[in-house]
């Protein structure tokens, strides 16, 4: 789908909004709509869209349970005995809750296994027909394909939900592939092999389960089948969770890798299907752009906060049933509460703008992490998305050693980089003792090679110390 296509999108959000529209004709005879009042952020009420399916009024900004706020500030990839700040958990739902988010994303496998019963305590303190809880089959682990595993952890899911039916459940990440099985072949084996889709669809007429999808990473051409078989009917898929942001929409396809989530879009759109919408944020890059990015979208709108432009770019579309953030702190949940409260559609300018930033975004060469920390726990003790993230933002906010190496900005770059680097990153978990084992690969939704980026990275600092 084309920009022009992505513009025609925006009228039932704009519509949910109260934003005034009028239409005219373009000097191609083409209707296009110019926004005649603008609504003010957080001015107003949380901007809904309805499921077709349900009639599920679900709130525009979904809250991801997956990096929940930690005791004392703890790390618990790092520290076995970090805790969930589970007051502060409570905290935060009622906020949510009070500003009319009612859609709550967890998974079995997030924040070290205790999102589940993190977000079950939260939830359980208001009406159950107050929120809607979405939840996953991460059966990722051989030790998880099996009929009765699988069925244990979604049985396991409710008892920790402190619920006897999810409004939303999802097979967790499809689209993935390992060095003995295809996309295909491990979708077959997770899912069909071992019978449980077809479980899956009869807790679904047992009340158990209110809607059935999936979250897709990976290869297209499962996603393709996926849709041939709601096409032919052999499966309904209620809602598809998606990877959608301005620089994924035309460039998620690089190098012939992954697929561009416009397709995805159109792909489920056409078909009636909600899309719920995964990182919005890119795993945060869009909101930490560089300066020249920041002064240009500042120049725009001062007062607007990067991260801004990206979740309104993700809410715009028709058909998006609710878009996920991962809200760890009490000030993004306000600000993203203001975002959608309600909605200002994405303009037609403003699109030309964001697929430009897009532009400049891919040109910085970062690595494609989100931090999603499915390639945790390393087996040799690698740090993998803070050698990632710590890369990515040295080279975002131009602190990375370029141009002539007389100069005496390059050394000094130079030796902040290297300093920062050993800060960051203790020298055990660094880039040099990757061994290469790949068992991390399989895990990654983006599809990175993460040796060979570990390797690029471990190369160019070990070039850098001998100089």
């Amino acid at each position: 789908m084309d920009r022009r296509e992505f513009i025609k999108h925006i009228g039932s959000a704009a519509v949910a909004t109260s934003v005034v529209l009028s239409a005219c004709k373009n000097n191609d005879g083409e209707t296009t709509h110019i926004i005649a009042k603008n609504v003010i952020d957080g001015q107003g009420e949380m901007t809904y869209r309805t499921n077709p399916n349900t009639g599920d009024k679900v709130s525009l900004l979904g809250y991801g349970m997956m990096r929940l706020p930690i005791e004392n500030g703890a790390d618990m990839r790092k520290d076995p005995n970090a805790r969930i700040d589970q007051e502060m958990v409570n905290e935060e739902v009622d906020y949510a809750l009070a500003h009319g988010v009612n859609y709550f994303d967890t998974a079995p496998v997030y924040t070290r296994g205790y999102s589940e019963t993190s977000t079950g305590i939260a939830l359980s303190r208001h009406p159950r027909n107050s929120y809607y809880i979405a939840t996953k089959l991460s059966n990722f682990s051989p030790t998880t394909w099996s009929a009765e595993a699988s069925k244990a952890m979604f049985e396991n899911s409710l008892k920790q939900l402190q619920t006897d039916y999810v409004d939303y459940l999802l097979m967790h990440s499809i689209g993935g592939s390992n060095k003995d099985l295809t996309s295909m072949e491990m979708f077959n084996t997770r899912f069909i092999d071992n019978g449980i889709l077809d479980w899956l669809v009869e807790q679904k007429k047992a009340g158990r389960i209110r809607n059935l999808g999936f979250s897709f990473h990976g290869d297209p051409k499962l996603f393709d089948t996926m849709m041939q078989w709601h096409d032919e009917g052999r499966y309904h898929w209620d809602f598809v969770q998606i990877q959608l942001n301005y620089v994924d929409w035309s460039f998620g396809e690089i190098e012939g890798e992954g697929v561009n989530s416009s397709y995805l879009y159109e792909e489920l759109h056409r078909r009636g299907i909600p899309a719920v919408i995964m990182e919005p944020l890119l795993g945060g890059g869009l909101a930490k752009q560089p300066d020249h990015i920041v002064k240009q979208m500042k120049e725009r709108e001062p007062e607007t906060p990067v991260a801004r432009w990206a979740f309104r770019f993700a809410g715009t579309p028709e058909g998006i049933l609710t878009v996920l953030s991962g809200m760890t702190y009490m000030e993004h949940l306000v600000q993203n509460v203001e975002t959608y409260s309600p909605l200002r559609p994405i303009t037609p300018e403003e699109d030309e703008f964001l697929m430009q930033v897009a532009e400049l975004f891919i040109k910085l060469k970062t690595v494609p992490c989100t931090a999603c920390n499915y390639c945790m726990p390393c087996p040799y003790g690698l740090n993998i998305p803070a050698v990632f993230g710590y890369y990515n933002e040295s080279i975002i906010h131009g602190n990375m050693p370029t141009g002539n190496r007389d100069a005496k900005a390059y050394w000094e770059a130079r030796k902040r980089f290297l300093i920062g680097y050993d800060r960051n990153i203790p020298g055990l978990r660094q880039a040099s003792h990757c061994i290469g084992c790949n068992q991390c690969t399989e895990h990654c939704p983006q599809e990175i090679d993460i040796p060979a980026e570990m390797h690029r990275i471990d190369e160019f600092v070990e070039q850098l110390k001998q100089m």
